[in-house]
C-alpha cells in the first residue's frame, strides 16, 4: 500500500546540492514488509523530511512477501535513477543468499548502498505467562523440554530467525520456529500467547515491553542499550561473548545509480538523521543513528553477508 506524504513547507529546509534531479518528481521508498514493523516506522518518519529537502513527493510503498525478498527484488530491478529506493533490515537482506538458493538478486552486486539509517537491537521478549524470569531460566527450561518453546519469527530466514538460530546453537538448546508475515504479526501472537517468545527489533517491540504486554529477558546489543539500561545483554546473561544482533536499517538504491545521485540522497538523509528532533525520536523508539559513509555501509553489507553465511553453514539448518 502506498501513502502519499505530500510536500511540506518549501521554505523550512534549504534544498540539498543536487536536489534539482528530484524536484517535482515522485520517489518510491519501498518497505519490503507489512506496515507497523521497524522499517515501516522509520520510513514514515523520514518520508516527509526527504520530501521537504528535495522538493519531491515521497511515497512509502509496502511490498511484503518472501521474507522481504519480493520488495527487495523489485528495487533491484528498478531504473537506477534514485527514484526507487529500498529501506530494509540490512541483516535480512544480507542473510537472504544463504537461505534462499534461488534468490533473484545479490545484496552486494545489485544495490548501490546509500546510508545506514538506524540500529536498534533485538529484544528477547516473552509472553508474561512463560515461566522464566531471565535468560538462564529460559535456557534451563529449553534444555529440560526440547522443542517445547515456540519461537516467533517475522519470516523464514530473516534477521530475527538467524538471531534465534545463533542463540540456540551457542547455548545448545532446541526450540520450534513459528514463521509470520512480518514482525508486527509475530509480536501480536506472542502478546496473545499463541507463541512464547521472539527476538525482534526494539523499535517495534519495546513499546509492548513498557506496556507490560511482553517481558524483556535480554537485549542483543554489545553493551547495555542507553534507551533501556535495565535490560541485560544476551552476552552477559548467557555468557555469549561477542553476541550482537539487531535491526540494522538502511537505504539502498538499484546498482548503477549515478554517484552524484547517491551522494545527494546520502547528504539529505544524513542531515535529517543528525537533527536534534530525529535524534530525540530515535532515542524514544529505542534506536540510534550510526553515522557511516556510503562506502562504509557497502562494506558492512559485505561483512554481514559473510557473517551470516557462516552461521547458516555451522548450524546445518535447512530452510526449504
Amino acid at each position: 500500500m502506498a501513502f502519499a506524504l505530500g510536500l511540506a513547507s518549501s521554505g523550512a529546509v534549504a534544498a540539498e546540492p543536487g536536489a534539482a534531479h528530484f524536484q517535482g518528481k515522485s520517489i518510491k521508498l519501498i518497505v519490503p514488509n507489512p506496515a507497523g514493523g521497524t522499517s515501516d516506522i522509520l520510513a514514515r518518519m523520514l518520508a516527509p523530511k526527504i520530501s521537504e529537502a528535495l522538493g519531491a513527493t515521497v511515497l512509502v510503498d509496502n511490498k511484503p512477501g518472501a521474507t522481504g525478498n519480493l520488495g527487495s527484488d523489485f528495487v533491484a530491478k528498478s531504473a537506477p535513477d534514485g527514484l526507487t529506493l529500498l529501506l530494509n533490515d540490512i541483516g535480512s537482506l544480507a542473510i537472504a543468499p544463504s537461505v534462499f538458493p534461488t534468490l533473484a538478486f545479490d545484496p552486494v552486486k545489485d544495490f548501490a548502498p546509500v546510508i545506514m539509517v538506524a540500529y536498534s537491537p533485538h529484544i528477547l521478549a516473552a509472553n508474561p505467562a512463560l515461566p522464566v524470569k531471565d535468560v538462564k531460566e529460559l535456557i534451563a527450561l529449553a534444555k529440560a523440554k526440547p522443542d517445547s518453546i515456540n519461537f516467533a519469527i517475522s519470516g523464514t530466514g530473516g534477521a530475527n530467525h538467524l538471531a534465534g538460530i545463533d542463540f540456540a546453537m551457542r547455548t545448545g538448546i532446541v526450540w520450534t520456529y513459528v514463521p509470520y508475515k512480518g514482525g508486527s504479526q509475530a509480536i501480536n501472537d506472542v502478546v496473545a500467547g499463541q507463541a512464547d517468545l521472539l527476538f525482534n527489533g526494539m523499535v517495534a517491540t519495546y513499546p509492548m515491553v513498557k506496556g507490560g504486554k511482553l517481558k524483556a529477558l535480554a537485549i542483543s546489543s554489545a553493551k547495555r542499550f542507553p534507551a533501556a539500561p535495565e535490560i541485560p545483554t544476551v552476552a552477559e546473561s548467557a555468557g555469549l561473548a561477542g553476541f550482537e544482533t539487531g535491526s540494522f536499517q538502511g537505504i539502498v538504491a538499484p546498482a548503477g545509480t549515478p554517484a552524484p545521485v547517491v551522494a545527494t540522497l546520502y547528504a539529505t538523509v544524513q542531515k535529517i538523521m543528525a537533527a536534534p528532533d530525529m535524534q530525540k525520536r530515535l532515542t524514544e523508539l529505542g534506536a540510534e543513528y550510526r553515522p557511516s559513509s556510503s562506502a562504509e555501509f557497502g562494506e558492512f553489507i559485505k561483512n554481514e553477508k559473510a557473517r551470516w553465511a557462516k552461521v547458516v553453514k555451522d548450524s546445518g539448518v535447512k530452510f526449504d
